[in-house]
């Protein structure tokens, strides 16, 4: 889990102002709750047909033999209450344009029909057990015309009901700077929590990275008014 989640948000914005983001790391030190995962937009892009295959890999499509185009990205973490109890049985979609910079959507797909990867999900979904842990088989997302920062949307629902939308970055990218979404999630502790390491995995044979974004919801293991 993101350690700087358990400092106080006025304390990190004082302190790093001297001692920078190693002060970010240091746990336990003035809040008993984590930050909440600020929301962000759906945008337009959300499927407007959801794929047959809706599971969490999103590499390879139903039993096609061909993976998508892209480098590979293992996504993980847990959902996780303020008090940092797992949270069962959420369902975690996420979408995102393809390497191309291509979404599963007939508003945009339809209009980009001779360069869209026909082999990439674009979409897929998972629901978490009692670890409150998810994992998902993506692409590295990449930048396109509007949105200058690659991102991942993500929807939490428990339920039925909605329960998060919002999105993750690439920390430290060089255009999230540049990117309206990312400057909408609020202050400096608002966007460090919207981002996550992409970190290059050792050992396979073309590249391939993982990356750690924990979400943690205004919610409590037992919640059934699903409250946030």
């Amino acid at each position: 889990m993101n350690e700087s989640r358990f400092i106080g948000r006025r304390q990190w914005l004082t302190a790093s102002a001297t001692t920078g983001l190693l002060f970010f790391t240091q746990k336990g030190l003035f809040a008993e709750e984590l930050f909440r995962t600020p929301r962000l937009t759906e945008g337009p892009f959300y499927p407007d047909h959801l794929p047959l295959d809706q599971d969490n890999d999103l590499i390879i499509v139903n039993d096609s033999l061909t993976p998508a185009i892209g480098e590979i990205t293992h996504l993980h973490g847990r959902i996780l209450s303020l008090n940092g109890s797992p949270l069962r049985n959420v369902t975690m979609e996420i979408w995102q344009c393809d390497a191309k910079g291509v979404y599963l959507h007939s508003n945009d797909s339809n209009t980009k029909k001779n360069i869209q990867d026909k082999n990439f999900q674009g979409y897929g979904k998972f629901e978490t057990g009692a670890t409150g842990e998810y994992r998902f088989r993506t692409v590295k997302p990449v930048p396109y015309p509007g949105r200058p920062a690659p991102h991942i949307h993500i929807k939490l629902s428990r339920g039925g009901k909605e329960i998060l939308t919002t999105q993750v970055m690439i920390r430290g990218h060089e255009n999230n700077r540049r990117d309206g979404i990312f400057a909408q999630a609020g202050d400096l502790v608002d966007q460090e929590l919207v981002q996550a390491d992409w970190v290059l995995m050792q050992g396979t044979k073309t590249p391939e990275y993982t990356a750690k974004f924990d979400i943690v919801l205004g919610l409590t293991p037992d919640d059934r008014n699903f409250k946030s």
